[in-house]
Parts: structure tokens; sequence; C-alpha cells
């Protein structure tokens, strides 16, 4: 009876360890093919972001490009587009994704970006990766549970590429499908796709997104009171983000039910509010007002409202890009507002409004909580907890993805089983 337990506990490790050099292989794998491409990614969206700014009657075309992607989108997509909702519901619900969404989604966000629409590019990436991994699946015919592990690590490759966050990257395949339910079998695959993506973008010059956080109180009463109701605000305006995003998104559909006139009407809007603003802070992907909100420049207080304008107005008529980085943006730009109005540091309370929004926006609070880490250092740690814990739980049941599900209550230990945005089984 020994000799029999000896030797099956030997077949166990055996094929762990077997299992466990097959997915360091192909994180590998997936890590420098997806970090290639996001690297291509970055630097057309950096050229294209370039252009705009240099020639600024190209914002004029914004229709023009929107024709060209609901073409390509019309055409070529034979299955209803819902990007990331696409992704995601790859995983959980076994659907199946087009090989040509890829290709699709990398053109068109850079389309989107070279007109001038407001849109993010982390997002898009985290697409992109997802359907590398899920080309990769079927070429090398891997089994259908193998087969969500390598999607999960083409999203964290693709993330990582673009944010130089792998940490954080890692852990957000894995916990924005099902929030409290998390595909811990796909741990280290993600990681080592994600450090290997990061690599390979180092090596191009892609510098990580990185803040220096200055003036950070002591833990103290005043300061954690400040920062509780700062929390409380940032839920309250993840959920108006995703809320407006979402809302806008029917508008256009339930009023223009072709999608070339939507998205030239998305196009005039978009001019129309760049017009009313006066200024281009709110195209492309606005990390430059982010960076403004961390070096002492001068930040419009109610610039976290127009950029959930401007993106509502160009994801919802149907251009394409992310919405991580306009989620920062708001979160950065809200956080910077309140510091300057109840006189506390709004370098401080930018970076917590950043992280609160983020998580407020993707229910994830274990990811948060890591990319505050990785952009900021530990330097306020205990704020951050405290941020991230208080956003999630307020926040209700928003987010940015449909397809995404809240698998355990925010407010009590019970099983719940829902859809985001209110959407029920």
């Amino acid at each position: 009876m020994g000799i029999r337990r000896v030797v099956n506990y030997g077949k166990h490790l055996l094929d762990n360890i077997i299992t466990f050099f097959k997915w360091m292989v192909l994180g590998v794998l997936v890590g420098i093919i997806v970090g290639l491409v996001g690297v291509s990614f970055y630097k057309l969206l950096e050229h294209a972001g370039n252009l705009c700014s240099e020639n600024p009657w190209l914002l004029y075309l914004l229709p023009v490009g929107g024709l060209v992607i609901a073409f390509l989108y019309r055409y070529w997509m034979k299955q209803k587009d819902k990007g990331t909702n696409l992704v995601l519901a790859a995983i959980a619900a076994n659907k199946e994704i087009t090989p040509r969404l890829g290709p699709l989604i990398y053109v068109a966000t850079v389309v989107t970006h070279l007109f001038g629409g407001s849109a993010g590019r982390e997002g898009a990436a985290f697409q992109i990766g997802g359907c590398i991994g899920n080309l990769l699946g079927r070429i090398l015919k891997l089994d259908e549970s193998d087969k969500h592990t390598i999607i999960m690590c083409g999203m964290s490759a693709g993330f990582a590429a673009l944010f130089g966050t792998p940490m954080a990257a890692a852990v957000f395949a894995m916990e924005i499908i099902s929030v409290g339910v998390m595909y811990y079998g796909a741990l280290v695959p993600c990681v080592v796709a994600s450090y290997v993506s990061v690599t390979v973008a180092g090596h191009f010059d892609i510098a990580p997104v990185r803040f220096s956080l200055t003036s950070v109180p002591g833990f103290t009463l005043v300061p954690v009171f400040k920062v509780l109701v700062l929390a409380c605000l940032c839920a309250a305006v993840s959920g108006l983000f995703c809320f407006i995003l979402h809302k806008t998104g029917q508008l256009y559909r339930s009023h223009f039910e072709n999608p070339f006139v939507r998205v030239v009407v998305g196009a005039i809007i978009v001019i129309v509010l760049t017009f009313l603003v006066g200024c281009r802070d709110y195209n492309g992907d606005g990390m430059h007002i982010i960076r403004n909100c961390f070096t002492g420049a001068a930040v419009a207080y109610f610039a976290f409202f127009w950029k959930i304008l401007f993106t509502a107005a160009t994801l919802g008529a149907g251009f394409k890009g992310g919405e991580i980085v306009p989620s920062l943006f708001v979160g950065a730009t809200f956080g910077h507002t309140f510091g300057r109005l109840i006189g506390f540091s709004p370098v401080f309370t930018s970076a917590i409004g950043m992280i609160g929004v983020f998580c407020g926006v993707t229910n994830c609070p274990i990811t948060s909580l890591l990319l505050a880490f990785e952009m900021f250092g530990y330097k306020g740690a205990s704020y951050m907890v405290l941020a991230v814990a208080v956003s999630y739980m307020l926040s209700g049941y928003y987010g940015l993805y449909d397809s995404q599900k809240i698998m355990y209550s925010k407010m009590k230990t019970s099983y719940v089983n829902r859809r985001v945005n209110n959407k029920t089984d």
C-alpha cells in the first residue's frame, strides 16, 4: 500500500513538472510574440498621436476615419463586435474568437488615435494579446481549458508590454473575468508571459509608466478621513463613467441603427466638443494630462468630466481603443481637483483618485493594489489599500465590461453570480 502511494505521488509530481515546463515554454513564446506586436502597436500609436498633435486639421477627418473603421468591421467581422467582452466571454463561456478580431482592433485603434478620437491603448492591447493567445491555442491544438489559459497569457502580455506593470498585468487577466473566483492555474504562465513581454518592450525603449509620489501624509486621523471621502467619491465617479459610457452606446444604437451613420455622428460630436472646450486635452489617450497631475502643471477642474464625455462619444459611436487609460485620466484629474479644493496635496490625491477609479470601473481590487505599487512604489501603501477597499465596496455592480461577472456580493459573504451593469443571469 505504501509503495503504491509513493508511485502515485511520483506520477503526480512528474505530471506537475511536465505541466510546469510546458507552460514556462508557452509563457515565454506568448510573451515574445505579444511583446513584439505590442511594441509595434505602441510605436504606431505614438506616431499617430504625434501626427495628430502636429497637424490639428486631422481632427476634421475623424468622420472619414470612422467610416473606414465601420467598413472594416462590417465586412470583415462575422460575429457581433464586442471587443474586450468577446475576449472575456471566450474564457468564461467558451465563445469563439475570430482570428480577424486582433488585426481589426490593432488597425482601428491606430486610426482612432490618428484622427483625434478619445480612447486608450492598454485596453486595446489587452484585447489584441487575448486574440493572439487564442490563435496560438488553435495552431497548437490545445484543449479548451489550455486555450483559456493561453488567452489569459496573451491578455497579460499585451497589458504589460504597453504599461510596464507585469505584476498587475498577470493578475488582471485572471481577476477580471469572474471577480471573486480567480483562475489560479494560469498564474505561472501569465506571470512568465508578462515579464517576458515587458523585457521585450524594454529592449525597444518603451519605458514603464511610473510616477513620483510626493507629500505623502502620515497615517493619522485627518488625512485618513480625507482619503476615505475621496475613495467614496471615486466609487461614485467610476459608476458615473461606466453608466455614461454604456448609456451613450445604447443611445447611439437606438437612434442610428446604421453603423456608418452612427460613427459619423459620433465623430461630429467629438469635433463639436473639442471646439466647446477650446483645447485638445481630451483627444487621444491623454497620458500627458495624467503626467501633469504629478508634475505640478495646471489641470482644469472639470477635466475628469470632459474626458468621460469625449470617451463615451468616441467609443460609443464605434471607434476603437481601450477604456483603461481614460479611466486613469478620469481618476487622476478628479483626485487632483479634490486635492486643490480641500487644500490637500494634489499629487497625492491624484494617485489615490487614479487607483480608486480604476478599481471601481474594473472591479479588480488585487490588480488595483499591484498597479499602485508598480506605478507609485510602496510609499503611501496604507492609503492605497484603504482607497481600493472602499472604492470596490461602494462602486456597486457597474463595470467597463458587460461580460464580467461578480461572483460574490460586495456587501455580504454571499454568492451572487451576476453580471455587471445590473445584468443578472
